[in-house]
């Protein structure tokens, strides 16, 4: 019987030590994710000044992200670019991108060189091991442009507007003891995303939805369909007047077809027990 007990103590203990995983929204494109052991992602980092960051105005814009271990960047257009160096050189995070983009961040943008290495620089196709192992990143396509705003370009007719920043892509998260999230970048629908849903089989997705620069509300709901993920969260929508300002086809869609989405909130956490969203 003392054994009985000392292995139901053990066991319950050890779930109830089990962290969970955290995915915030801080609007338009950007999220934060707090894996079990406490290692913070942050996706297209663009805080300040954003009109859906709820402290996007505050005098701290970077309120939840003050610690921030690595920043992943889909592409080089300022909405989500716009605090990468800013809160690299903050927080000493190590910078995750395609390796043509994350030298121009390095040259043009002042991002710390040694925070922007081939060890976690990549391209599509690839993979990497983050966080001491904790996370595994792998690097997908995206149909999109991805030219990095000149920054010596001033008033000059010369210089170039835009310079080149690689190939747009999203990027796949497994997490240990965690979900595995699925962030298209910003994209057109495209076949391939089934294939990247059998690949990875992602517990969340997060479909850029907005029209005009990225899928509309119609497309994201197919590529969601066709991803498979056990919920898909629709972003990169209602940022600005251009955009399209309402997710209810993007759920309509999904509602009738018997797949789970759920509109979130921007500041708003969505916690995972394991790979399981919880409710």
């Amino acid at each position: 019987m003392k054994y009985l007990i000392g292995l139901f103590l053990v066991l319950t203990m050890g779930v109830a030590s089990a962290a969970d995983t955290k995915l915030t929204w801080h609007g338009h494109a950007t999220f934060s994710v707090v894996t079990p052991s406490g290692k913070v992602l942050v996706i297209d980092p663009w805080f300040k000044g954003n009109p859906k960051n709820p402290n996007g105005k505050s005098d701290n814009p970077y309120q939840g992200v003050e610690h921030v271990d690595f920043i992943l960047l889909t592409h080089a257009h300022p909405d989500h670019v716009a605090d990468v160096t800013p809160l690299g050189k903050k927080t000493g995070a190590s910078l995750v991108t395609n390796y043509d983009l994350g030298n121009q961040m390095v040259k043009l943008m002042g991002y710390p060189k040694e925070k922007a290495s081939i060890m976690t620089l990549m391209n599509i196709g690839g993979q990497i091991a983050i966080a001491d192992g904790e996370v595994t990143v792998a690097m997908t396509e995206a149909k999109h442009s991805s030219g990095l705003a000149n920054p010596f370009a001033g008033d000059s007719e010369d210089a170039p507007a835009t310079v080149y920043a690689g190939n747009p892509g999203g990027f796949v998260l497994r997490i240990k003891d965690g979900p595995t999230i699925y962030h298209t970048g910003d994209t057109s629908y495209f076949s391939d995303m089934k294939l990247i849903g059998e690949m990875y089989e992602p517990d969340i997705a997060l479909l850029s939805v907005g029209d005009k620069f990225t899928m509309g509300m119609t497309a994201g709901a197919m590529a969601a369909k066709v991803i498979g993920a056990k919920v898909s969260v629709p972003q990169h929508w209602g940022t600005f007047p251009v955009l399209a300002q309402d997710p209810g086809p993007f759920v309509a869609a999904l509602d009738n077809a018997g797949m789970e989405s759920y509109v979130m909130e921007p500041g708003e956490t969505l916690t995972f027990s394991g790979s399981n969203l919880r409710k």
